[in-house]
Order: C-alpha cells, then sequence, then structure tokens
C-alpha cells in the first residue's frame, strides 16, 4: 500500500483525510492518507521518512510551510515565489515542493464570482496562507493589496518579497493594531484571514481577527478558516450583510491539485467537495 499524509501541529482540526481518503477510494487507488502531528524539532526526521518508496507525498499545513523549503530538493516555480509549500512529492526518493494554495483561492474567488482585478484587498497574515494569497491576488493584477501581521517586520518582508511580482499591484504593510488597518478594511473590496484565529481547537478559537465594526456590506470576506464552517468573523460578516465565504472550497481545489500532482489522475473533485461538506455537517 503506498502512503500519503498531511503533516502540522497540531492537526486535529484537518479534514484532509476525509476528502483524499474519498478520492483515493472514487480512483480505486490502493493507498492510505494520515494526519500526523508533527512538532517542529521533528519535522526534518519526518521528511526523510517520506522519501521511502512506498509515500507517494505529502500536504503540509500550519506551522510547516515555510519552514519545510530548505528541507526539499526542488521547488516548482509557484513554491519558489511564494516562498512556501503545502504539497510535497516524492519522486524516486527526491522530494519536490509545490504550492497549490494560490491556484485553490482563486478557483475559490472565482466561484463565488469576484474578480481580482483592479480591486482592494487586505491580507491578514504573514504565514504560507497568506503568502500564496498575496502571490496569487498581485498576479491577478488586484489594484492594492495590504498586508497585515502581528509583526510589521514579517509584513514588512512579505511585501518586498513580492515586490518583483506586483505589475500594476499596489503593495503595503500594516501594523496589527493600528489605527491604518482599520482604514484600510474600510475602504477595500476583499478582506482575508490567512491566520488561524477562530480555528475550532486551536489557541484563538471562538475570536475574530478584526472588529465587527469594519466591516461593510459591500465587503466580501474570505476566511481561510474551514473548521468551523462558520467561524467568528464570517458570523459578523453576515450579520452586517457583507458576502461572507468558507475556505472550504479553497482547501477543497488545492487538494485536488495535490491528488493530480501524486497520482497523475484526474481529481474527482465533487466527491471530494461533497466528504469535506458531510465531514464538517458531521
Amino acid at each position: 500500500m503506498r502512503r500519503l499524509g498531511v503533516i502540522g501541529h497540531p492537526i486535529g482540526h484537518s479534514i484532509s483525510p476525509v476528502f483524499q481518503g474519498a478520492a483515493l477510494g472514487a480512483r480505486n487507488l490502493d493507498a492510505e492518507y494520515t494526519p500526523y502531528d508533527i512538532a517542529p524539532e521533528d519535522l526534518e526526521d519526518f521528511l526523510s521518512l517520506v522519501r521511502a518508496p512506498e509515500w507517494l507525498g505529502i500536504n503540509v499545513t500550519i506551522p510547516h510551510k515555510q519552514a519545510v523549503v530548505p528541507l526539499v530538493d526542488e521547488l516548482s516555480e509557484e513554491a519558489r515565489e511564494i516562498g512556501a509549500v503545502n504539497t510535497i512529492v516524492n519522486r524516486s526518493g527526491a522530494l519536490v515542493g509545490y504550492n497549490t494554495d494560490a491556484r485553490g483561492f482563486l478557483r475559490a474567488l472565482d466561484g463565488i464570482g469576484f474578480d481580482p482585478v483592479g480591486r482592494d484587498a487586505v491580507v491578514l497574515g504573514t504565514g504560507g496562507a497568506a503568502r500564496a494569497i498575496v502571490y496569487a491576488l498581485t498576479r491577478s493584477r488586484a489594484g492594492r493589496v495590504v498586508v497585515a501581521g502581528r509583526r510589521a517586520d514579517r509584513a514588512a518582508a512579505l511585501v518586498v518579497d513580492m515586490a518583483h511580482l506586483s505589475g500594476g499591484t499596489e503593495l503595503r504593510a500594516v501594523g496589527w493594531g493600528s489605527d491604518e488597518l482599520e482604514e484600510e478594511v474600510r475602504r477595500a473590496s476583499l478582506l482575508v484571514n490567512a491566520t488561524p484565529i477562530g480555528m475550532r481547537g486551536g489557541g484563538a478559537e471562538g475570536e475574530s481577527p478584526v472588529n465587527a465594526s469594519w466591516l461593510q456590506p459591500r465587503l466580501t470576506v474570505f476566511d481561510t478558516v474551514y473548521n468551523p464552517p462558520e467561524t467568528p468573523l464570517l458570523g459578523e460578516a453576515a450579520r452586517v450583510e457583507a458576502r461572507a465565504v468558507s475556505g472550504l472550497e479553497m482547501l477543497v481545489c488545492q487538494g485536488a491539485e495535490s491528488f493530480e500532482l501524486w497520482t497523475g489522475l484526474d481529481a474527482p473533485i465533487e466527491v471530494m467537495r461533497l466528504a469535506a461538506r458531510e465531514a464538517l455537517e458531521g
């Protein structure tokens, strides 16, 4: 039996094993997909195991998406530009890092009819998911992308890293607790939470990353947190009649691309989507 999995710390919130397992079953593949809670100090040792012949590869989630970059043998163009990896493929013992988050995010936006071209966006967070989303928005010619991080230096570094890709997109970093962040959220068309704030089982479960008074009806609020389906942020967005979008579709879309990289087969995305929804409802 071939092996696949997802690594993170913590990992109990992940529903990837459910929908990836459904995909493997739908394609009649003799493989299993398992979650692994890997502490940062154990990351390198675990990746050495993934080089074994029985492994097809793994998904990578918080907090390892950037940490694995120097530990793989090769990076795809997107992973190199983003500076984060969410999918690793075992190619005969060599580990190749990919990033499918950017494409998954754009597919999710397309699904709700949101076109980033010329629009203003605020991205909360500076980790791997945030980097992929900023990359996706700049490559899609968003008008202005503001990055907010608890550490201002990390937000500024992300902006510097993406500056050469921006084209006509204006990039700016602001501090998390600053008055500037409130101003930017109020003027934006899109607000993306790319932090774990609000995640079930996380340290900030039940919390929202922004003040509810900043939200307004014309805003689209996209939360990459998908468990619970309605996070505190999305609940606040719905109450002011803003468009509230769960990260579930992004999760499924990026997972489908990972599946295709590992197996070379078309992903049964409707099977994956249904399994993911049922897992959350259950």
